[in-house]
């Protein structure tokens, strides 16, 4: 049988996105309900692109009463019976996340130590659930995840920040909830599974301070509101931290991970006679450059120098950064760090890689990610397309959409961050 890379690339990436699907990993991980005698609730909430799929597999399969409230992402609802659903914006927030947030904050004000809180945190949390600290709007919230996104922050800084100035965030939706049990299912897309980053760990301790906060802002010059700037240098109400005691009642499970995930994608390498090589699953950098690292990393492997000979497949996770340059620009970090790394193969034969976000969306348009080959820059060429100037602006969506290359699945309904295969086939 004849290997067709590309089917077995989209093959692999189907199979890390099928390994971290709610419906699969949420049955593992059902808490000890409440003493009927005691008459405690249950009550779910949460936030995230999987959240919604995580409600309706915990209703499913839960014993007893409960209620709740989710926010997840447009596009990735999924009706619930007894959970409430609702919609708001990512990455940038919205009236709809705020609303939710504050919704939240509200219903698990007044619950007792005999109640059972059940949060279910999935990617994309920290722009879902925005709920401003004192003094702030939702157009002060907005204006510093713009900046955000913009100036090249690792996910870790960038919920470092958005933590001090949340009313919600780095544990204060424990402390609300507080005194009740309150029992984490997270499913992780950030580089090192910490649960304090993932969604800005709104129930979880928080190590970082105002002053790790300020030295983000300092170190990536970001322009922030007067009233952000002021709240920042004020200070005045730290994140709860790990020694508060209102965490001896938390516990945290992580259900679905990124390693498991490239686990499952060499399991498909194998079955394909390929030899799977996992560098890792929290990669991080410049999308660009680590595109241009993987390409050299495959000539070397090409050439016999590499960690294992081929025909072999380089699978990563993690999540790297994109520093906008350009006006106009389309595209998330999974198609520019594959034109980064096409620009630097130059059409070297044998090589073929895919780059998506598991969550079915790269940055902020329709696609997951895209595929390369040997061919790319040639058939772009033909079309007209310069790779290197697209590059330079930003549009590797525009290079992709142009050779009809890209990877469109629509929302996956979990997020494990991003997926990398780069298959060498000497």
């Amino acid at each position: 049988m004849t290997l067709d890379p590309e089917t077995l690339l989209r093959d692999m990436f189907a199979a890390a996105v099928a390994a971290a699907q709610p419906i699969k990993r949420i049955p593992h991980f059902l808490p000890e309900p409440p003493d009927p005698a005691t008459g405690g609730r249950t009550l779910v909430i949460g936030a995230g692109k999987a959240s919604a799929a995580m409600a309706r597999a915990f209703e499913d399969h839960w014993p007893g009463d409960l209620s709740g409230l989710i926010v997840t992402r447009y596009g990735y609802d999924v009706p619930c019976k007894r959970i409430e659903t609702v919609e708001a914006a990512h990455p940038v927030p919205d009236a709809a996340g705020e609303a939710g947030a504050r919704r939240m904050l509200d219903m698990v004000k007044g619950l007792t130590e005999d109640d059972l809180v059940v949060c279910l945190i999935s990617g994309g949390g920290s722009a879902l659930l925005s709920a401003p600290g004192p003094g702030l709007t939702l157009a002060d919230k907005q204006a510093v995840n713009r900046e955000l996104l913009r100036c090249g922050a690792t996910i870790h800084e960038m919920n470092c920040l958005r933590k001090h100035l949340s009313a919600v965030k780095g544990g204060r939706l424990a402390a609300a909830a507080a005194p009740a049990r309150i029992v984490n299912l997270l499913i992780s897309d950030v580089p090192g599974d910490d649960p304090a980053v993932i969604a800005s760990g709104p129930t979880v301790p928080d190590p970082t301070t105002f002053d790790d906060a300020r030295a983000i802002v300092a170190k990536y010059a970001i322009k922030l509101p007067a009233v952000v700037q002021a709240l920042l240098d004020a200070g005045a109400e730290e994140t709860p931290k790990p020694d508060d005691p209102i965490f001896d009642r938390v516990e945290t499970h992580l259900i679905a991970l990124p390693q498991a995930s490239l686990e499952a994608a060499a399991e498909v390498a194998r079955a394909a006679g390929i030899t799977p090589v996992i560098l890792g699953d929290a990669l991080e950098g410049e999308a660009r450059d680590l595109g241009a690292e993987h390409a050299q990393l495959a000539r070397d492997t090409l050439a016999g120098k590499g960690p294992t000979q081929g025909p072999c497949v380089l699978l990563s996770g993690g999540e790297t950064t994109v520093t906008i340059r350009g006006d106009g620009g389309r595209g998330g970090r999974n198609t520019e760090y594959l034109l980064g790394m096409a620009v630097a193969l130059d059409g070297a034969a044998g090589l073929h890689a895919i780059a998506c976000d598991t969550d079915g969306v790269d940055g902020s348009e329709d696609n997951a990610g895209a595929v390369i080959g040997p061919d790319s820059l040639a058939r772009a060429r033909a079309a007209g397309l310069d790779a290197r100037a697209l590059l330079d602006t930003n549009d590797a969506y525009g290079f992709f959409q142009g050779i009809g290359d890209l990877v469109e699945c629509g929302p996956t309904l979990t997020n494990v961050n991003d997926f990398r295969a780069v298959l060498v086939l000497p």
